[in-house]
């Protein structure tokens, strides 16, 4: 349990490392992402985990995606045989 920049309690699973990143969004995004934080009453960086979870579940679902990163796993093989 962690209290955010706002001192409200934000419940986090079992304590996984994590990586702090930066991200550089338009005036507009920023906007947009901070008025969709206050009105569901979460902290911006937890409206981006879940836009970024939500994304990644979506990809993986994704057929195109598959036979994208199937290729590339491919191709990362032959390399290392070389």
């Amino acid at each position: 349990m962690v209290l955010d920049n706002h001192d409200v309690t934000v419940q986090y699973g079992a304590m996984k490392p994590i990586k702090a990143m930066t991200i550089r969004l338009s005036e507009e995004q920023a906007d947009a992402l901070e008025t969709v934080a206050a009105v569901e009453s979460m902290p911006v960086s937890e409206v981006i985990r879940a836009a970024i979870a939500e994304h990644i579940d979506s990809r993986k679902k994704d057929p195109a995606f598959q036979d994208g990163l199937k290729e590339r796993l491919e191709r990362a093989r032959r390399l290392l045989r070389k």
